[in-house]
């Protein structure tokens, strides 16, 4: 019976540049080829091609030293995000999610009278709250800090769009 790959390791049937990109998507801090390598059951010469050339491209970020280290480039990651945003979705689309995503934040600022989530004080607010437990507020803040983040998204994606049809339009 052929089943999922274990958590531990959900690229182990994928070729080595798959294993590669998977270990790099799961790193939080810069590791060295050797390690990655390890994770990714292949050789580190092989694993230092692969992460020279994700370099190249900007999914890694490469930091000099001995040893020498990479990491995932978030940055890269959160520009192909808005990217496919503008390329999936028409300026009007786009403009309604930002509208909604605004009305969730206005209702978050309303509830918790204040104007980002770090301005809330969580234990303060579940302690003089007869509805509201502690793990309710902290969802609430952790929703509301996506929820801002994804109107960012859609608003850079939107502008993207914008900007895009106006040259098309233009040149």
């Amino acid at each position: 019976m052929v089943g999922s790959p274990p958590f531990e390791n959900p690229f182990r049937g994928d070729d080595v540049e798959q294993r590669v990109y998977g270990t790099v998507l799961q790193t939080r801090e810069p590791e060295t080829v050797a390690s990655i390598a390890d994770r990714s059951e292949c050789d580190p010469k092989t694993a230092r091609k692969y992460l020279k050339w994700f370099a190249d491209l900007g999914i890694v970020t490469w930091h000099d030293g001995h040893p020498a280290t990479y990491e995932r480039n978030d940055s890269y990651f959160e520009w192909r995000r808005i990217n496919r945003l503008a390329a999936d979705h028409s300026v009007e689309e786009l403009q309604e999610r930002v509208t909604e995503l605004t009305a969730m934040v206005a209702d978050y600022e309303a509830r918790y009278d204040a104007a980002t989530p770090a301005e809330v004080d969580a234990i303060t607010v579940a302690a003089t709250s007869d509805e509201r437990t502690l793990d309710d507020v902290y969802e609430d803040l952790g929703d509301w800090m996506t929820i801002e983040t994804e109107r960012r998204r859609y608003e850079r994606a939107r502008r993207q769009r914008v900007s895009a049809e106006r040259e098309r339009v233009s040149g």
